[in-house]
């Protein structure tokens, strides 16, 4: 009995020691996550789409210590991922604390995105980009406006049916909290209800449309703000002689959308002409995507009039900014893609 009794404390003994062993392991296999810059908007989003996780550990700065750069080169030297949520300066600074060569940096600034060395952070760019950001300890992650623009002539470009160097038009209209905390003000106490911008014809924006849309050419750019907070839609019409041969139909740049994205958890293409499911049938709402990772497509087209008018919708904090940076994040990471999507 004394050995019976000695046999069942030493398994239970024994069965408590695992227990410990792989909750110590399953401890150890947390992520570290640094959010440079969690105060403003899309680190605050970043932040509200990982702290609920089990597999990320979030690590953090507060009060002056945030501007602190020994203080941040600890963090940054010490997280597994850090996201970057500032301006572009203080991106640069930030990266260029960082001596771990084993450290992920997610940079949501336009710091990077045509840089060398740089994985451009749109893992439906084409077949291979979702392996170059599961790879890549440098991600650049791209704008707003810039994703909608690039998931609609991207596949064109590589299709043959857009011809490289085409003088494109885009136009966009954003909720004013893609302006950050001081537009956010802005219209919270009153402002003008459509805000149209950019007439410099200098956006910030313009070289990665150029470069990751494969077209080669900075298009003519028109964004605009309204009076709605989160949100987005981006436009690019098109005449049929702007097309190769093979593009001038609706069927083929249908089809040409559909084949690229297939499969895609976070990108859809709508049904060709569809209006159905617009308001009143025919106005197209820029809030339906909030607070997803989701990015949808549309292809309104005419071969009678010779025209198309593609259209992409997104929540420009979701798909267009802290969702992208998650997603991008959880690849490099080797994490289920969608956690916390």
């Amino acid at each position: 009995a004394a050995r019976l009794n000695g046999s069942r404390r030493y398994g239970a003994s024994k069965a408590a020691s695992s227990r410990r062993a792989l909750t110590c392991v399953a401890a150890a296999a947390k992520k570290k996550v640094f959010i440079d810059g969690e105060a403003g908007t899309t680190g605050l989003q970043v932040r509200d789409r990982l702290e609920k996780r089990t597999d990320i550990e979030i690590i953090s700065l507060t009060g002056d210590a945030r501007k602190d750069p020994v203080a941040r080169a600890a963090m940054l030297n010490a997280c597994d991922a850090a996201i970057l949520c500032l301006p572009d300066d203080a991106a640069i600074e930030a990266v260029a604390l960082v001596t771990n060569p084993n450290t992920v940096i997610i940079d949501a600034s336009t710091a990077f995105r045509v840089a060398d060395g740089w994985t451009y952070g749109f893992p439906e760019l084409c077949p291979e980009q979702r392996d170059n950001v599961m790879k890549s300890k440098r991600i650049s992650n791209p704008g707003c406006y810039p994703t909608g623009m690039i998931a609609l002539t991207r596949p064109l470009i590589d299709a043959g049916l857009l011809a490289t160097g085409a003088g494109l038009v885009v136009h966009a209209v954003s909720g004013y909290s893609g302006g950050g905390k001081a537009l956010i003000k802005i219209y919270q106490d009153g402002a003008e209800p459509w805000g149209a911008y950019g007439f410099n014809l200098k956006h910030k924006h313009l070289p990665e449309m150029a470069k990751w849309s494969g077209v080669g050419k900075k298009p003519v750019f028109c964004p605009a703000v309204g009076s709605f907070e989160q949100g987005m839609v981006v436009s690019v019409p098109l005449h049929y002689d702007q097309l190769t041969p093979a593009g001038r139909s609706a069927e083929a740049l249908q089809a040409c959308l559909e084949a690229r994205y297939q499969g895609m958890q976070f990108v859809t293409v709508r049904p060709l002409n569809k209006t159905d499911d617009l308001e009143r049938g025919a106005f197209m709402r820029p809030d339906s995507l909030n607070d997803t990772n989701k990015l949808e497509l549309s292809v309104f087209a005419s071969d009678e009039q010779q025209q198309v008018w593609l259209v992409a919708r997104l929540d420009n904090l979701g798909k267009g900014a802290s969702g992208a940076a998650v997603q991008n994040m959880n690849l490099a990471l080797g994490l289920p893609e969608d956690a916390g999507l």
